[in-house]
């Protein structure tokens, strides 16, 4: 029942910066919040995650350039996304970790890096 939209999705150029929010329609207090990503003709995979603890886990490619954090009195999740990289275009998901099935997929938002 609760609904994730994600926003922030921009082109921008190689180095560049961008802040990816994902709003949730009722609490996420008390829940693990990923962010996924899907480049064209590849699966989704998981990019960070944050846990209600506020522990928080990196994939190899990103680590050192994004921040996952979060706001629970906005129920929003937020990914700083700095010195992007071309490989790093994608469509960008906000979800559970791990996904629960009932909760399904939002639109995303998509991020676009020119070289």
């Amino acid at each position: 029942q609760v609904q994730l939209v994600e926003s922030g999705g921009d082109l921008v150029q190689a180095g560049g910066s961008l802040r990816l929010s994902c709003a949730a329609s009722g609490s996420i207090f008390s829940r693990t919040m990923g962010w996924y990503r899907q480049a064209p003709g590849k699966q989704r995979e998981l990019v960070t995650f944050i846990s209600s603890g506020y522990n928080t886990y990196y994939a190899d490619s990103v680590k050192g350039r994004f921040t996952i954090s979060r706001d629970n009195a906005k129920n929003t999740v937020y990914l700083q996304m700095n010195s992007l990289k071309p490989e790093d275009t994608a469509i960008y998901y906000c979800n559970f970790y791990p996904v629960v099935g009932s909760a399904g997929w939002g639109q995303g938002t998509q991020v676009t890096v020119s070289s």
